[in-house]
């Protein structure tokens, strides 16, 4: 059998460092290792013998890591640049990743993250068919949508991120396609053929987020019948997303923290932790740096983890992709239906144009489903349209969003109690800003109720 020959990697460090710790590791492992001890020493190395990975101490004695980085990748952008810095110095490594490390390690760091994270970057990239350049903002498993300035420049810097292993942390309202994003920066990487775990961390009960996110033993506790490998275990080789992660337990934020610094999992009840390759990308629909001041999220994690940020921009600053994702939406809907519909009349277009839509593309998707299910075809004209959303329009300012109207009454009558539950639901959750958990609040029930009835929903085709 032949063995595919390992490619040259170049360190650059303090020579302590790599001499008695990495050098050796990358030799045992097959690497061809050649150490470089300042800036200077760097430069000459990477010029005479351009290698495919390049180890880099940001701390060097004779410059700026950083300034040094973007020389490599300015003479050959293809190189994979390893960062290293001390764990004391996570906000420089994060610095790094953003202007185009392709992995970050924290000293001192384990041999087996190690050398994994090198074998990654030697990796060759896989070769993949031609995508669509916007991938559909329709339904979950589908494509963004859209041809705003505002989603060119999302879809630009998912290209760019996708070919990284950096951690990304995607901001933004309910509604926005956070999911989407973190699938299109999987589906666009070396990990593609990978699974990619989504867990949404405001809709577990506490006790049993520890379980759901790093798995357990049979037995471990009340209710444990079998052994659960957890989202980490099962994103082996992916991509896990956690959604909402400004509501994970303060407990559990600790545990994440060592996962993302060892990259091992010990189930509930386990003795022995495990080893995994998982890229994170995560999600929240709050301020994170406001969450850190307030004491709901970790500083130490949130330098972990916001190391690539990606804002999904709200569906009133997309322009005329509201009409876009509409009319598709409309197409969509009608072919599950069996309905025939001519489009939107102007007048229904030039009200979208106007809406806030403080629910953003969740609450039109809902809005033009109600439309094909109650109606039976011809142009969407704007009497076809919900009560509550022509109200909430003509309540409508400059100054901001005017909270939308509860269900109208008739709207209820001749309907079953399922569907009333469900309009009044959606209509908290729009009348929250699309916020789960405040709707959640509001209807005095827990979060996870409410995802799980939508998941309920959206499975079953309502």
């Amino acid at each position: 059998m032949t063995i595919r020959p390992m490619p040259p990697v170049l360190l650059i460090g303090d020579v302590a460092v790599p001499q008695a710790a990495h050098r050796p590791a990358l030799t045992r492992a097959g690497f061809r290792v050649r150490v470089a001890t300042s800036v200077a020493q760097g430069r000459v190395a990477f010029a005479e013998s351009p290698p495919q990975v390049v180890l880099l101490d940001l701390a060097l004695p004779d410059g700026n890591g950083i300034d040094l980085m973007q020389d490599l990748l300015r003479q050959r952008p293809q190189t994979r640049i390893i960062a290293m810095s001390a764990a004391g110095s996570i906000p420089l490594a994060v610095e790094a990743m953003r202007a185009g490390a392709h992995d970050f390690l924290v000293k001192p760091v384990d041999e087996a993250r190690f050398l994994a994270a090198v074998t990654l970057a030697a990796t060759p990239p896989r070769r993949k068919p031609p995508r669509p350049q916007t991938p559909a903002q329709l339904a979950p498993g589908g494509q963004f949508l859209g041809s705003s300035a505002a989603m060119e420049h999302i879809y630009a810097k998912i290209r760019s991120v996708a070919a990284s292993m950096a951690t990304v942390f995607i901001t933004g309202e309910s509604g926005t396609g956070k999911e989407l994003c973190a699938q299109a920066i999987h589906d666009g990487s070396a990990r593609a053929s990978g699974p990619f775990i989504a867990l949404n961390c405001g809709a577990i009960p506490p006790d049993l987020l520890e379980s759901e996110v790093f798995g357990h033993m049979k037995g471990s506790f009340a209710g444990a019948i079998s052994d659960k490998p957890g989202a980490a275990a099962a994103a082996d080789g992916g991509t896990l997303f956690l959604d909402e992660i400004c509501e994970m337990d303060a407990a559990l934020q600790t545990r994440l923290l060592r996962f993302l610094q060892t990259s091992t999992v010990q189930p509930v009840g386990a003795t022995r932790p495990r080893k995994v390759n998982v890229r994170i990308i995560c999600a929240t629909n709050r301020d994170p740096l406001e969450a850190v001041r307030r004491g709901q999220l970790r500083e130490d994690l949130y330098y972990r983890l916001y190391v690539v940020p990606i804002h999904m921009p709200p569906l009133r600053d997309r322009g005329t992709d509201v009409i876009e994702i509409a009319e598709a939406a409309l197409a969509r809907f009608s072919a599950e239906e069996n309905r025939v519909f001519d489009g939107l009349d102007p007048a229904v277009r030039a009200l979208f144009l106007r809406l806030r839509w403080p629910g953003n593309v969740r609450q039109l998707l809902n809005v033009i489903r109600t439309v094909v299910v109650l109606n039976a075809g011809g142009r969407v004209t704007p009497d076809m349209l919900p009560p509550d959303l022509v109200q909430a329009q003509a309540g409508d300012t400059a100054d901001g969003p005017a909270a939308a109207a509860p269900p109208a009454f008739d709207q209820m009558v001749g309907r079953t109690l399922a569907e009333i539950e469900q309009i009044v639901i959606e209509a908290t959750i729009a009348r929250c800003g699309g916020s789960v958990p405040k709707a959640a609040r509001v209807l005095d029930v827990s979060a996870s109720t409410l995802y799980r009835k939508r998941d309920g929903w959206r499975q079953g085709g309502g």
